[in-house]
């Protein structure tokens, strides 16, 4: 392997599980990339109950992270988190598509997930990955001026390997 390949490997972003002791980190970039974001305890939880979870990292920092829950054959994206700085340049496709085929190696036939209109960029990635809106639930999220604002259920079928 040559320098400049070898160099090229430490660059990209790698994606490891998350543990316990990553969750101070993690909280930095949830509280970057949401104005409601999820708590340290509700991420503590998850790790509890033992949903797989990753963080992406990227020259020993962290740039993002995401939560999958499976149950049966369906599996639940919970969470998908980019730091905003590094938005952009694909982060969120790669963490996505990693936690779909997770899903699908622990059996998962199809994947669902929530996502706010307010976030069409999100909406975009999701389509464009396969995901098809299902569904609303009516005052999901919690928004501006103490209201509600609707999430749109996506879900995708898990078709072979």
């Amino acid at each position: 392997m040559n320098a400049a390949v070898a160099a090229d490997a430490l660059q990209r972003p790698q994606m490891r599980p998350m543990r316990v002791d990553d969750l101070d980190a993690v909280m930095v970039v949830e509280r970057r990339a949401y104005p409601w974001p999820w708590t340290i305890g509700i991420f503590r939880d998850c790790l509890s109950a033992g949903y797989p979870a990753w963080v992406l990292m990227e020259g020993g920092a962290y740039i993002g992270h995401g939560v999958l829950s499976v149950a049966a054959d369906e599996a639940h994206v919970l969470n998908v988190c980019i730091d905003p700085a590094r938005q952009g340049r694909g982060h969120g496709r790669a963490l996505l598509r990693a936690m779909v085929e997770a899903a699908r190696g622990r059996g998962a036939c199809r994947v669902f997930l929530e996502v706010r209109p307010s976030n069409p960029a999100a909406f975009a990635l999701y389509q464009d990955e396969g995901f098809n809106e299902i569904g609303r639930r009516p005052r999901y999220y919690p928004a501006d001026n103490h209201t509600r604002e609707d999430a749109i259920v996506m879900a995708m079928e898990l078709l072979g390997p």
